[in-house]
């Protein structure tokens, strides 16, 4: 195993704690088990750190001339991604992970080892100093009063400093990706790429979100370019790492959120008296809370009152997972299993489906005797609208899936909804038949458990009005057969296909 660099002075003894802490992390994602991340993270470790200090020897030589070369954290990043890609290339591959190995074996992998990713590229030409804080604000999310710290700012003056980093970011990716050999279609919708995302609020055109569910190039794009929605962190670490980014990024945030809460144990303890005041408090309030349970569990005048008051406010649909189910009885009874389902009395409306059954996600998986997931499927209710006996409910959406491109290990895939209902935030749902994995999603954000896939709404991309359509494409592997997925739905209701 090799041995890590001897630093060459205290300021550089101090940055390799922070970038080993860095390195380490992201070796580990890349490695099929712990025991290969210490190694790869040395050898990469080493790689980086000579690549760092040529790069000095150069400006020292020639005060004048500035390489185009990325800061140090992202640095010594993608040294683990090239080392992880030669350990594939002379025999070492079985220590890596799987999907790592298939992502090198990728044509996706050629756009961050030519350096023609479009962050990287932006990042890359950003005086090192202002690419370094970029860096460590989004991705490594330090705090505030930590960035003005190391940079010797004020924290006022670190935030605008920050911000005018991020719009020197944003042109830098707009002049490279109008210096891209685009094609004609991209080449028209460039600019409206620029004028869609400068400010927050502006809707995205119907024909434009078609486009960008099918060229990953231009929602690149969009990600770098919108400053506003939290978009960016995931485009740097997308873009820089390639493969793992949003893993990463993650992780990064998780170290921070446990540095910050360590710093406050080790906070001087509080006075007996202010405990005893604070403890009150929260006891006064945890009464007030219940009681506003209680009252909420109070059955209503009529069950189109009890469907009001649970869909009113449908922005709470994470809050209502957490909690648990409550044991009065409700003012529609939910059909136990095996018994039979009567319609809802002349005059009064449906319950509305529960929050659990909105996510088949987070209870179950889709049911029928096409459903290869042998995971413990659970009770839901019925989604959708009722119907009278002898009549089909009416579809809520409707979903459009096509393969726009497909090669021996992996292929390129659009979905198009179009929704009868107006939304404010969505989450799309099915399964795949054939062992197909989601290696990458843009205008969405992936997440897969087996079969099962759910499509979050960006946060750029939640609001859709009635009739109107939601897109996401999204890059996966597959082997032996690549038929299409089944179960679709759209906030828990199902969705025809076309």
């Amino acid at each position: 195993m090799p041995d890590l660099p001897t630093a060459q002075d205290a300021s550089e003894a101090a940055q390799f704690t922070e970038c080993w802490d860095a390195v380490l992390s992201y070796a580990d994602l890349c490695t099929a088990g712990t025991a290969a991340a210490p190694t790869l993270a040395r050898e990469a470790f080493a790689r980086g750190l000579r690549q760092v200090r040529d790069a000095e020897a150069v400006t020292r030589r020639a005060p004048g001339r500035r390489t185009a070369r990325l800061p140090r954290i992202p640095l010594l990043l993608t040294a683990v991604r090239d080392t992880a890609a030669d350990w594939e290339a002379t025999g070492r591959g079985h220590d890596l992970d799987p999907d790592l190995r298939l992502w090198l074996n990728s044509p996706q992998a050629g756009r961050h080892t030519g350096r023609r990713a479009l962050a990287l590229r932006a990042l890359r030409d950003l005086q090192e100093a202002d690419a370094e804080l970029l860096w460590l604000a989004e991705v490594e999310t330090l705090p505030l009063r930590a960035l003005a710290r190391r940079f010797g700012l004020d924290p006022a003056a670190a935030a605008e400093e920050l911000d005018h980093v991020r719009v020197l970011f944003r042109d830098r990716c707009r002049r490279a990706h109008l210096d891209a050999p685009l094609d004609i279609e991209c080449r028209r919708y460039a600019h409206l790429l620029d004028a869609v995302t400068r400010r927050p609020g502006i809707d995205t055109p119907d024909d434009l979100s078609r486009h960008l569910a099918v060229c990953p190039d231009c929602a690149e794009a969009v990600a770098c370019l919108r400053l506003h929605g939290g978009t960016l962190p995931a485009a740097l670490a997308g873009g820089v790492l390639g493969w793992g980014g949003l893993a990463y990024l993650e992780r990064r945030r998780r170290a921070v959120e446990v540095r910050a809460g360590a710093s406050q144990a080790e906070q001087p303890a509080e006075p007996d008296r202010t405990r005893r005041t604070r403890g009150g408090l929260l006891a006064a309030a945890g009464v007030v809370s219940l009681l506003a349970l209680a009252v909420t569990l109070i059955p209503l005048g009529s069950d189109g009152d009890t469907a009001g008051a649970r869909t009113a406010d449908p922005g709470r649909r994470q809050a209502a997972d957490a909690l648990p189910a409550p044991t009065a009885t409700s003012a529609t009874p939910t059909p136990t299993t095996g018994a039979p389902h009567h319609p809802p009395a002349t005059g009064t409306t449906p319950t509305a489906p529960s929050a659990t059954a909105a996510h088949p996600s987070r209870t179950a998986s889709p049911t029928g005797p096409e459903n290869p997931d042998p995971e413990p499927q659970g009770t839901a209710t019925a989604t959708g609208t009722a119907a009278g006996p002898g009549t089909a409910a009416p579809a809520a959406c409707t979903v459009h899936y096509s393969i726009t491109n497909q090669w021996p290990d992996g292929f390129q895939a659009a979905v198009t909804v179009t929704t009868a209902d107006a939304l404010t935030d969505w989450h799309v749902d099915w399964s795949f038949r054939d062992g197909q994995r989601i290696t990458q999603m843009w205008n969405a954000q992936a997440t897969q458990s087996g079969p099962h896939v759910t499509a979050d709404a960006a946060d750029f991309d939640r609001t859709v009005s009635a009739g109107g359509t939601l897109s996401f494409g999204f890059l996966a592997t597959w082997t032996d057969r690549n038929t299409h997925p089944y179960g679709f739905t759209l906030n828990g209701r199902a969705c025809a296909t076309r």
